[in-house]
């Protein structure tokens, strides 16, 4: 597959979960989250890691790699491969799409991603009204085709410009609609673990 970006070939994540699959395309507009989560899967660095953070109606997050064996009720989130990596803010949080997840607040004005740490969007079902008092609010443009794709799919615009969306679920979009709806505990962690693999397929 040829992405709209030049020449660079496109590429492709299955997410598995025991609540099936997910297939995600990596942006080449974002090239230095796609190539940091390449690296990070070919590396198995995401093996059975857990979805440790889970809101429904908003996003499933995971890529902690203190997720791994964790005890019941540890608290998660704090983790990483030890480094940060610039922001390639832009893409909007539609239904389905793969961002990093980052430390908040003043102690990161640049908005520098976790190393490994990402979340899918769940989001909620959005109207044209609803975008444009975010828009305004926030100071985005969004175009028709953007405005159109939120009407249809849902998403989480509050989010919009202020982290890196680098890819987006193209099949199994009712995994993370499986995983949203789970049992959790105050921390918005699941009661069973949700674990993961990630693996390329090109």
């Amino acid at each position: 597959m040829i992405s709209s970006c030049g020449n660079e070939k496109t590429r492709m994540a299955v997410i598995e979960t025991a609540y099936g699959d997910m297939t995600v395309e990596l942006y080449n507009s974002t090239p230095i989250h796609r190539d940091n989560f390449v690296k990070l899967v070919n590396e198995g660095f995401y093996k059975d890691l857990l979805f440790h953070r889970v809101i429904n109606g908003f996003m499933i997050q995971g890529g902690d790699p203190q997720s791994k064996n964790a005890a019941p009720g540890q608290r998660l989130g704090s983790g990483g491969p030890g480094y940060t990596i610039p922001a390639e803010i832009g893409a909007p949080h539609y239904k389905g799409t793969l961002a990093a997840a980052r430390t908040g607040g003043p102690s990161n004005p640049e908005k520098r991603s976790s190393g490994s740490q990402f979340y899918i969007v769940h989001g909620t079902a959005q109207t044209a009204a609803a975008l444009n008092r975010m828009a305004q609010q926030k100071g985005i443009a969004y175009n028709e085709a953007q405005i159109a794709k939120y009407t249809e799919v849902g998403g989480t615009p509050a989010l919009d410009n202020d982290y890196t969306v680098y890819g987006e679920v193209i099949k199994g979009l009712e995994v993370i609609d499986k995983i949203a709806a789970v049992q959790k505990d105050g921390s918005d962690r699941p009661l069973e673990d949700v674990k993961m693999n990630i693996r390329m397929i090109n």
